[in-house]
């Protein structure tokens, strides 16, 4: 007898400061175009990709929330069930990097998985293509951030160039079905605590392996 095929829903979060390229980003992964003339997003905006992901289809809706919400009430509304974010910063614009940790600690404060733990987030330091880094130069030092700060994982993109796009949704796609697993076996009672299931794929170079 067959096997059903099987289908995951996943809601995810683009955020990130106004104009750090969220839009851009989306527009790239669902269309593969790009334009330079978007307007900026008011309240939130709705895209579906659709993935095949070892013989089950995967939909991601992926939630372009504005940058100019800032971390205000209407969030919690916008996050309420998502299971993975990517949060976005502008390589040549300082002040949208030191807000990071701000959009971070705000999704946090206001989303968790039933479990209890942070739902997967990924940073992506876009724009690289301009080849003006203010924040994302030294490798070493991203990545220690990240760790400290709770991402998964970290890219340098270009919505522009198809830079990393792919390969950073790949890897939060990972670590959301990574996460799921550790959800259900969280049901059943246990002394000690299950660890989040390590992502081997050595493609996902920006990925953190757990």
């Amino acid at each position: 007898m067959q096997k059903s095929h099987k289908e995951r829903l996943y809601k995810v979060l683009v955020i990130g400061d106004l104009g750090v390229g969220k839009t851009s980003i989306i527009k790239r992964y669902v269309q593969q175009s790009f334009s330079g003339n978007y307007r900026a997003t008011i309240g939130v905006d709705f895209a579906l990709k659709v993935l095949s992901w070892g013989g089950e289809t995967v939909r991601l809706q992926l939630w372009d929330i504005a940058g100019q919400e800032r971390f205000g009430n209407m969030t919690r509304v916008y996050y309420r069930e998502a299971v993975g974010a990517f949060i976005v910063f502008d390589v040549t614009r300082r002040a949208t990097f030191e807000a990071v940790t701000k959009w971070k600690e705000d999704l946090d404060s206001k989303l968790t998985l039933s479990n209890g733990r942070r739902v997967s987030t990924v940073l992506l330091a876009n724009k690289c293509d301009h080849g003006c880094e203010l924040q994302s130069h030294d490798a070493a030092r991203m990545e220690q951030f990240c760790r400290d700060s709770g991402f998964v994982g970290w890219f340098r993109t270009s919505a522009k160039d198809n830079i990393n796009i792919n390969e950073a949704a790949n890897c939060l796609v990972k670590h959301i079905i990574a996460s799921e697993k550790d959800v259900v076996k969280s049901v059943v009672p246990d002394i000690i605590s299950p660890k989040l299931s390590a992502v081997k794929d050595s493609a996902c170079s920006g990925c953190f392996k757990g």
